[in-house]
């Protein structure tokens, strides 16, 4: 099986769920991995069944002899797709970039090539003894990011 058939033929399926297709894995033992994440909420275990039951009717078991798991994308699992971005935008994300910097920001915007996001942080000010809060707007282009995913508050 190829990644690419499958998601030709399965995507508009997931998409009348209010889902979208974040990753497709495939063994080299044909267990296939096909995770989701719905548009506007959470992926329900009804979404997960309803898309193994026609994945099933669109690829025959006994022809391509292969294992099928439908799960969503975790909300500690890193961005894999543009669409996530944009479902948070407007929210907190842990954005992690390449050089081992950390940040807690807010997404502004996204884009095909990175992304915008706002946060504070404490810098010396011209004329002041101590740091004070400074709040920065700056972009990050996708090849800049090791990950980013929901910052999540318990």
């Amino acid at each position: 099986m190829q990644i690419e058939k499958i998601r030709q033929e399965i995507e508009a399926e997931v998409e009348k769920l209010g889902c979208f297709i974040v990753d497709i894995q495939i063994s080299k033992d044909n267990d296939i991995e096909l995770t989701i994440e719905s548009e506007d909420g959470i992926v329900q275990m009804e979404d997960c069944v309803n898309i193994n039951k026609r994945f099933g009717e669109i690829f025959d078991r006994e022809v391509e002899d292969y294992a099928l798991t439908v799960s969503s994308a975790g909300l500690d699992q890193a961005f894999k797709v543009i669409k996530q971005y944009k479902k948070y935008l407007g929210s907190e994300i842990e954005l992690r970039l390449k050089g081992g910097k950390k940040l807690i920001t807010i997404l502004e915007d996204v884009n095909d090539e990175g992304i915008r996001v706002r946060y504070t942080q404490k810098e010396a000010v011209e004329g002041k003894k101590k740091k004070e809060l400074v709040e920065k707007i700056e972009f990050y282009n996708f090849t800049q990011i090791n990950s980013a995913c929901p910052y999540i508050v318990f």
